[in-house]
């Protein structure tokens, strides 16, 4: 009997080090990050007919002064990388990543994203690779804003076309975005 009673303690001993030890290992991955991605997102502004990459990111530490977020963001139509820096206050509990206007935004192909998190000396802190997959196609837009200024005021361009699309309006040329 006391052998049985040995050998459950051994057992019991050695699966508490196993756990302790796959804890200690899970909580190493976040050691020198300073920021996860919280949420990243399309987003198709129907009023202002445009599209853009909008990346989220939360602070796992104190924010330094002088940090600055880098986000380099695949342009769907092709060419050079769309690339937005914004500057992290410390005081607030988020980071948001922005991109330009976008065209040809295609459902469901991924689009890589690249941030960097650079401190007061241009130094890289961290670096966060990311991809983002829309759920719709860009052509779901209006051709053009349907509203002209903050007053909301109807886009003038689209009397008739209560839909934003109008006959033959030229298209961007998405050849190049693959």
């Amino acid at each position: 009997m006391r052998s049985g009673l040995s050998r459950s303690i051994l057992v019991g001993v050695a699966l508490i080090a196993a756990v302790a030890l796959g804890a200690c290992r899970d909580s190493g991955n976040d050691e020198g990050k300073l920021f996860e991605i919280s949420g990243k997102i399309f987003v198709f502004n129907y009023r202002l007919a445009r599209a853009t990459y909008v990346v989220t990111l939360r602070p796992l530490k104190p924010m330094g002064e002088g940090q600055v977020a880098v986000a380099s963001f695949q342009d769907p139509a092709g060419g050079a990388p769309l690339v937005v820096e914004q500057k992290v206050w410390p005081k607030l509990d988020k980071v948001t990543l922005e991109s330009p206007a976008l065209t040809c935004v295609v459902k469901n192909k991924p689009y890589a994203i690249a941030i960097s998190i650079k401190g007061a000396d241009g130094a890289v802190l961290q670096k966060i690779d990311t991809t983002l997959m829309s759920t719709e196609d860009q052509s779901i837009l209006p051709d053009r804003p349907l509203v002209i200024d903050q007053l909301y005021t109807a886009n003038p361009d689209l009397v008739g076309h209560p839909d934003g699309k109008l006959p033959g309006e030229p298209k961007p040329d998405c050849s190049k975005g693959g």
